[in-house]
């Protein structure tokens, strides 16, 4: 497998960062709309086993090769740069700023919304034979989850939205795990098997990925589900991204860097 022990992968998720602040804003939309788009594929294959198997642990199990295919290919995901380029910054690398992260991160949103939105479109027409029929059972499922996962939320007020921030944290924690799972080998297989193991979890745990919602809610809104664009930005895109950063970076990003990183003096016997 490969392995790297932990001071060197960190180390490695903090140049990663480095590099994401400084890259150009054409290649950082390229990167992040295809990040978009290939997770988007992928949740339309998990939701199509789901419907074929009546089982969601199948979809749960096979819906990792989208986000393992997009890293392999050096692709991004607001998810990974939320926790990535912040440890730039809190190594004081030279040049690196705040204005930078959130930069980053602004385009990393509008190129997987647009990546993800462009999937969402074109298996709309799939599901639809070009919008010239009622949806098939995949486009019907689509359309009920994002019915279930706003308004279902909605309906308990302020616990609602605080329970989808909660499973944003959940669910980044585990992704960003994933993020990290592909730093820690230096072999393919090894870096699949890193990946694979948090990212099923997060998908059949069914915590909120606001990569994933990107495509589900406006593939929902396509298919005919029963709420408006306004219930999927306050009832689950907002708090979700938000839950996204909270998560990863408190779970996953400062607790590997400052155990790994600025580790603290060790102990005397003296």
């Amino acid at each position: 497998m490969s392995y790297l022990v932990p001071s060197e992968f960190v180390t490695k998720m903090v140049d990663a960062g480095e590099s994401k602040i400084f890259m150009s804003t054409r290649d950082t939309l390229i990167r992040a709309y295809m990040a978009g788009a290939i997770l988007a594929l992928a949740a339309v294959f998990a939701v199509s086993i789901t419907v074929q198997t009546n089982s969601p642990i199948f979809g749960a199990i096979l819906f990792p090769v989208g986000f393992c295919m997009l890293y392999l290919l050096g692709f991004d995901l607001l998810t990974g740069v939320f926790v990535l380029t912040p440890l730039a910054w809190l190594d004081k690398r030279a040049g690196v700023t705040l204005s930078g992260v959130l930069r980053n991160w602004g385009l990393v949103f509008l190129g997987n919304f647009l990546g993800a939105l462009t999937v969402a479109v074109m298996m709309a027409i799939v599901f639809t034979y070009g919008f010239s029929v009622e949806p098939d059972a995949v486009g019907k499922k689509l359309a009920g989850i994002g019915e279930a996962r706003t308004l279902g939320y909605a309906k308990y007020g302020v616990a609602g939205w605080f329970t989808i921030f909660i499973r944003g944290m959940l669910c980044n924690w585990m992704v960003s795990t994933g993020v990290v799972g592909a730093m820690i080998s230096t072999s393919v297989s090894g870096k699949v098997i890193a990946m694979w193991m948090p990212i099923m979890l997060f998908f059949g745990m069914t915590f909120e990925h606001s990569v994933v919602n990107m495509f589900l809610f406006p593939s929902g809104l396509i298919m005919g589900g029963n709420f408006s664009i306004m219930d999927y930005f306050v009832w689950n895109e907002i708090p979700t991204v938000l839950g996204n950063l909270v998560g990863g970076l408190a779970f996953t990003g400062l607790t590997l860097y400052s155990t790994h990183v600025r580790t603290a003096p060790k102990r005397s016997f003296n």
